[in-house]
C-alpha cells in the first residue's frame, strides 16, 4: 500500500486544467472570504472553476472536493449514501457549507452536517475551498472550514444528456439571459439510477433518484441600487442498507429515505455614503422521511437576515440574525437563535498584505463567544512569498444533540465547541508554474460526541499537517496541478486516531485540449484509516486504495459536443467507509448543447 501511495503522491503533479482556461492563480479572487481576496494572500484555499467542472465531466460535486488537499469525503455508499465533508480531520458538523451564500447544514441532522450526496456539478460556476477555523467570518459550524458552492448564470440555452453503467441516467436543461444591468436564468438537473448494493456483504441493487431546480435574477436599478435573488430545490429518494435483527449486522434491507428541501436568497445591494451596503435574507428548510426498522422523520428550517458595509477591498462591519428550528421524529424539537456583529479589514502595502476579523455572537441557549483571524502574506521577491495566520472558532451544540433525539439527555449540559488553528503557506510562483506547501495545527476543545448513548464533551482533538499543491502550464495545450496531504489526527483523550480520517491522501490528473478535443485523466489514493466496524459499535481498519478515471470531450461544432467517461479504471474493489462498497469499473457516454 504504501508503494501505491508514492505513486499516488508522484502522480498528482500531473493534475491540470485545460489550457483554454487562461486565468492564473495570482488573478483567483475568493469571495468566500467576504472580502474579495486574491488566493495567493490566503493560507488555506482551493479553487474549483467551472472549466475544470466540464473538463473532469463529473456527476457529484463531492467526487470534486475528494481532490483537494485537506478535505475528505466520508460517503456510506455510492448513489445517493450519505456524503459527508471533513476539512483538516474536523468531524463533518464542523464544515460550514454555503450554497449561493445560503447556510445549507442541516439542523435536524444528529451533528447537523451537510449531506452533499445529491449536490450536482452541471448547474455549478465555481467551488471555494478555505481550510482553517472561519468562525470570525460565518460564525458558528466553521471550525473545520468552508466550502462555498455557486450555481451559474445562464446566457443561452444549455442542455445536457448522459448515460451508462448500472442503468445510469443524468440530464441538464436551462435557459437565461444576461446582459451589464441584469440576468435571468433556470434550469432543472437530474439524475436516476439503479446502483449497485451499498453494502459491500449485499446483492440487492439500491437505486437513487435526485432532481434539483434552480433560478436565479439580477437588475440594476440604477447606479446606486441593484436587486438579486436564487431560489433552489431538490428532491431525493434513496434506497439504503443498514443492520436489521437479529443480527443488526450492515447487509440487505428494505431501507429508504426522501427528502425534500429548498432555498432561497434575496439582496439589495445600495451606494450610500460612499460605502456598499448589503441588505439580505435567506432561508433553507429541509424534510426527511426515513424508513428502516426505526423510522423516523425530520423537518428543518433557517432564516438568516444580515446587513453589511463594505468600503472597496477595505473593510467591512456588519450584522445579522440567524434563527434555526427543528422538530424531531421523537417529537422533541427547539428553536435556536444567534446574534451576531462582525468586520473583517484588508491591507495591502508594497510587500505586505495583512487581513484581520473579528465576531462577537449571541446565541439564544449559550454564553456569547469572540473569535478572531489575523493573517500576513509578505513578498519575498524572485516569485516567492509567505502567507501566516492564526484564527479561533466555536461551534454550538447541534439541535439533535441539545434534546439527544432517541438517546439520553446529557447528564451535563453541553457547552459549545472551541477551537484554534494556525497554518504557514511558502509558495513560489511565475506565469506558469505556482507551487505551495501549507503547514498547520488544529486544536478543538470541548468536542461533542456520542458515548455510551448520550452526547458528552471530550477533552479535546488535534489535527497537525502538511497540504502540498503544483499548478503548472508545460504548453498550450497542457496544464498541471499537484495536491498532497499529511494529516495526524488524534482524540487527545484516548490518544486514539479519529474514524475516518487518513494519515496519507493525495490526487493526479492530467487536463489536455487541443482544437475539438478535451480531456482529463484523474488518479486519486487514500491511506488506511480508522473507522466503525461492520458491527457497528467496535473499532475496525479500512484498506487504503488507488483509483483512476479518464473523462474526454469533442466538439462537432460551436454548439454540440460529445462525451464520454471511464471510472474506476482498473476495476478496483474499495470503499470510503468501511462496510459500505463503491462501483467497480463504469462507463458513460453523453452529448452537450449551447446556443
Amino acid at each position: 500500500m504504501r508503494t501505491l501511495l508514492f505513486t499516488t503522491a508522484a502522480l498528482t503533479a500531473l493534475t491540470a486544467l485545460p489550457a483554454r482556461a487562461e486565468t492564473s492563480v495570482d488573478e483567483l479572487i475568493v469571495t468566500a472570504t467576504r472580502l474579495p481576496t486574491e488566493a495567493a494572500a490566503i493560507t488555506g484555499v482551493h479553487v474549483i472553476d467551472r472549466a475544470e467542472i466540464e473538463a473532469r465531466n463529473l456527476t457529484f460535486a463531492t467526487d470534486l472536493l475528494s481532490t483537494v488537499p485537506g478535505v475528505g469525503i466520508a460517503r456510506t455508499g455510492a448513489f445517493g449514501g450519505a456524503a459527508a465533508i471533513r476539512i483538516r480531520g474536523a468531524s463533518p458538523d464542523k464544515t460550514l457549507v454555503l450554497v449561493d451564500g445560503v447556510p445549507v447544514d442541516d439542523p435536524s441532522d444528529p451533528n447537523g452536517a451537510y449531506d452533499a450526496s445529491s449536490l450536482q456539478t452541471t448547474d455549478l460556476e465555481r467551488i471555494e475551498v478555505l481550510n482553517g477555523p472561519q468562525s470570525s467570518l460565518w460564525g458558528s459550524d466553521a471550525i473545520g472550514g468552508v466550502v462555498s458552492f455557486t450555481t451559474r448564470e445562464l446566457d443561452g440555452v444549455r442542455a445536457e444528456a448522459e448515460g451508462g453503467s448500472f442503468t445510469s441516467f443524468r440530464g441538464f436543461a436551462g435557459a437565461g439571459v444576461k446582459t451589464d444591468r441584469y440576468g435571468f436564468s433556470a434550469n432543472v438537473a437530474g439524475f436516476r439510477t439503479d446502483g449497485i448494493s451499498k453494502a459491500d456483504t449485499g446483492t440487492e441493487r439500491d437505486g437513487f433518484r435526485t432532481w434539483t431546480a434552480n433560478a436565479n435574477g439580477r437588475v440594476t436599478l440604477s447606479d446606486a441600487v441593484k436587486l438579486d435573488g436564487r431560489l433552489r430545490y431538490t428532491r431525493s429518494t434513496v434506497d439504503l442498507d443498514g443492520f436489521a435483527p437479529p443480527t443488526f449486522a450492515l447487509g440487505d434491507t428494505p431501507d429508504s429515505s426522501k427528502s425534500r428541501a429548498w432555498q432561497g436568497f434575496g439582496r439589495a445591494t445600495i451606494e450610500a455614503l460612499g460605502l456598499t451596503h448589503e441588505l439580505s435574507v435567506n432561508a433553507y428548510d429541509i424534510h426527511r422521511d426515513n424508513r428502516s426498522s426505526f423510522p423516523s422523520s425530520f423537518d428543518a428550517d433557517r432564516q438568516v437576515y444580515r446587513w453589511t458595509a463594505t468600503r472597496g477591498e477595505l473593510f467591512e462591519v456588519g450584522a445579522e440574525h440567524q434563527r434555526t428550528s427543528a422538530d424531531l421524529s421523537s417529537g422533541k424539537s427547539l428553536d435556536l437563535s444567534d446574534t451576531a456583529v462582525f468586520g473583517v479589514a484588508h491591507v495591502k502595502l508594497q510587500r505586505l498584505t495583512l487581513t484581520g476579523s473579528a465576531r462577537y455572537d449571541d446565541p439564544k441557549a449559550y454564553k456569547s463567544k469572540a473569535t478572531a483571524r489575523a493573517s500576513a502574506a509578505v513578498d519575498l521577491g524572485a516569485g516567492f512569498s509567505a502567507v501566516a495566520s492564526a484564527g479561533t472558532g466555536f461551534k454550538t451544540p447541534t439541535i439533535s444533540e441539545a434534546v439527544c433525539d432517541f438517546c439520553f439527555a446529557p447528564a451535563v449540559p453541553l457547552k459549545p465547541e472551541r477551537s484554534e488553528g494556525y497554518d504557514l503557506r511558502l509558495r513560489w510562483a511565475n506565469d506558469r508554474v505556482e507551487a505551495s506547501v501549507t503547514a498547520y495545527r488544529l486544536l478543538v476543545r470541548d468536542q461533542i460526541s456520542y458515548v455510551a448513548s448520550r452526547y458528552i464533551n471530550i477533552a479535546k482533538t488535534s489535527s497537525a499537517g502538511v497540504e502540498a499543491s503544483l499548478d503548472a502550464r508545460l504548453t498550450d495545450a497542457l496544464r498541471l496541478k499537484l495536491g498532497y496531504a499529511y494529516l495526524d489526527a488524534i482524540d487527545r483523550s484516548t490518544t486514539r486516531s479519529l474514524l475516518r480520517v487518513p494519515d496519507h491522501s493525495g490526487s493526479a490528473a492530467l487536463f489536455w485540449a487541443q482544437g475539438p478535443w478535451e480531456g482529463a485523466v484523474t488518479v486519486r489514493g487514500e491511506s488506511s484509516q480508522s473507522d466503525t466496524a461492520r458491527d457497528g459499535f467496535s473499532r475496525a481498519v479500512r484498506p487504503g486504495f488507488v483509483t483512476a478515471d479518464v473523462a474526454g470531450a469533442y466538439a462537432v461544432n460551436d454548439r454540440l459536443s460529445l462525451t464520454a467517461r471511464v471510472e474506476n479504471l482498473t476495476d478496483k474493489r474499495f470503499e470510503e467507509v468501511l462496510g459500505y462498497r463503491e462501483p467497480g469499473l463504469a462507463a458513460y457516454v453523453g452529448v452537450r448543447f449551447r446556443n
